[in-house]
């Protein structure tokens, strides 16, 4: 498996940003690639998903609500081998393990998709949120 490593974590007030990074070695087996979180005391879900071929973006439904939308943002940097998750305004709801993760995959499929119990894993970036 390919390692990824994150970072950008911290702990932070209520109201400020993140701007969490995930770097790969290379995009070698690596079309898919999103972001987790986990929350103290709950189960991993899944936040976004980016196809690396393309720059497509997609957001987890079940986690991109309205108490979500417009505060988080997937993207990459190809030539970087880097994809990042930028939090704002951000609240104590926010606070996790944040993880990456990536797998070689067609499609860029939820979360909640087993499949990603079989992808590459980074170790994970803690974010906590103050109110």
């Amino acid at each position: 498996q390919e390692q990824l490593v994150e970072s950008g974590g911290g702990s932070v007030l209520a109201g400020e940003s993140l701007k969490l990074s995930c770097k790969a070695p290379s995009w070698k087996y690596m079309k898919c690639m999103a972001w987790f979180r986990q929350a103290p005391g709950k189960e991993r879900e899944g936040i976004a998903r980016i196809k690396t071929t393309s720059g497509a973006t997609f957001y987890d439904a079940s986690y991109y609500d309205d108490s979500v939308k417009g505060r988080l943002t997937i993207s990459q940097d190809k030539a970087k081998y880097t994809v990042f998750l930028e939090l704002k305004s951000l609240k104590p709801d926010d606070t996790g393990m944040y993880y990456c993760a990536a797998a070689e995959i067609d499609t860029c499929v939820p979360g909640t998709d087993p499949i990603w119990n079989h992808a590459s894993w980074g170790q994970g970036t803690q974010v906590t949120v103050s109110s």
